[in-house]
């Protein structure tokens, strides 16, 4: 696969992925079109070959291959499935002055003003109440339509002020609340009987495909970035030929990293160590042997970082200045918001030389505090050695974020051979 290739699919990968549900679903069909099996979480599991697993929005898949053994290391790619949006709250139908409007709930922490005067889709999940799950996604349906500057005329010297309850109530349609109903129109698009809906988790998404531009075609913006470039990455590589090196390479993509990762799909909770368990018992490992394999283990936390912004050069370290098109980031933090340590940065040096792909330190600008990711919860909870990297960004937690063109292609090339590698 060339760069070119490669961001081609991450773009229809993005694209079949406007939430959660939908990327773990994406990423199964593509598994399966791989040879990988999915596998019920309810039954009993083969011991080796290609499978995966899906958990609400999370997805694991995973590679044991014909030599492995009690204490065989794990090589773990972790990333996330969501991106910060909005979720439709209950009653969601709601209208004023002959406006019919969306009532939503901001998920994690986008930029607001990002979402303005785009044309946006409901997507997600609808549950009946029987526990029949239907994916749904609407195509271009909502707007938050801004404040015409004639109505604010300091808007751009004063700035945005947007509240979340009052000015983040997207657009759907005309009429009254007491003619429409958003959930039966979700029911219709996903071939579903509205009175039969028990639950839902719908979120808004962007619709604009993603675009390669810039002066030599170097620039990619897209939706979801945060964290679908890492997840996709991971995907590729696994099913491009992981499984050969000693190691039990394992890609997992949690959900609700954006919200702090503490759910039964989310990095906190048991899902990794409870597939981790069930495969090294299905190789016939004792508890002490699973505590030889997590020490033989590896992770790397994948997340999407930032490149220095030429407008905004002083909100980074001075010395430490990120581009587009340089390669991934590999993420440092002297307070562990991420987890990399220098035994982890020298295997992480050694993959990316093996791969012979290019990557890029990033360290905060000590008055301009970092965020953190699935690194340091994966580390503690498992005792596995993890670094963290990135492919960095502007405009991360847009509705529509930026990297280059070449850098999810270098991380995909590094995890690949990271999938193949006893570290």
């Amino acid at each position: 696969m060339t760069t070119r290739d490669h961001i081609q699919d991450l773009a229809d990968f993005i694209a079949a992925s406007p939430s959660s549900y939908h990327a773990a679903h994406e990423a199964g069909r593509r598994l399966e079109a791989a040879g990988f099996s999915r596998l019920d979480e309810a039954a009993g599991w083969p011991a080796r070959g290609k499978h995966f697993v899906i958990r609400d929005g999370a997805v694991i898949a995973w590679v044991v291959p014909e030599g492995a053994t009690a204490t065989t290391g794990f090589n773990i790619l972790g990333a996330h499935t969501d991106s910060p949006s909005f979720k439709l709250k209950p009653k969601p139908t709601t209208s004023r002055y002959g406006w019919l409007q969306a009532g939503v709930e901001v998920y994690g922490g986008p930029l607001l003003n990002s979402w303005l005067d785009r044309e946006l889709q409901l997507a997600g999940r609808l549950v009946d109440v029987d526990g029949n799950e239907a994916l749904v996604a609407t195509g271009p349906l909502l707007r938050f339509p801004q404040l015409a500057i004639h109505l604010d005329r300091g808007v751009n010297d004063t700035g945005l002020k947007l509240d979340k309850q009052q000015h983040m109530n997207p657009v759907w349609g005309q009429g009254s609340a007491q003619d429409a109903d958003l959930l039966g129109l979700l029911a219709g698009h996903a071939g579903v009987d509205a009175a039969r809906i028990g639950g839902y988790d719908i979120m808004v998404a962007d619709t604009q495909p993603g675009a390669v531009f810039g002066a030599n075609d170097e620039f990619f913006a897209a939706g979801r970035m945060d964290n679908l470039t890492s997840v996709h990455a991971g995907l590729v590589a696994l099913i491009g030929g992981a499984g050969a090196g000693g190691v039990i390479p394992v890609l997992a993509a949690f959900d609700h990293e954006e919200l702090g990762s503490a759910s039964r799909s989310g990095a906190c909770g048991p899902l990794l160590e409870d597939v981790l368990t069930r495969v090294s018992d299905g190789l016939g490992a004792s508890v002490s042997d699973r505590r030889r394999a997590f020490a033989n283990s590896f992770c790397v936390s994948a997340d999407a970082g930032h490149a220095v912004h030429p407008n905004y050069a002083d909100r980074h370290d001075p010395a430490n200045l990120p581009v587009l098109g340089g390669g991934p980031l590999l993420k440092i933090n002297a307070n562990q918001r991420y987890a990399t340590d220098a035994p982890g940065a020298a295997i992480w040096a050694r993959l990316a030389a093996m791969a012979g792909a290019p990557y890029q330190e990033f360290v905060s600008n000590n008055d301009v505090p970092c965020g953190s990711t699935i690194g340091p919860l994966t580390a503690t909870r498992l005792g596995i050695r993890t670094v963290d990297v990135g492919v960095p960004l502007l405009s991360m937690h847009s509705a529509r974020e930026l990297c280059g063109v070449d850098d999810p292609y270098h991380l995909a090339r590094i995890i690949g051979t990271f999938f193949r590698t006893a570290v």
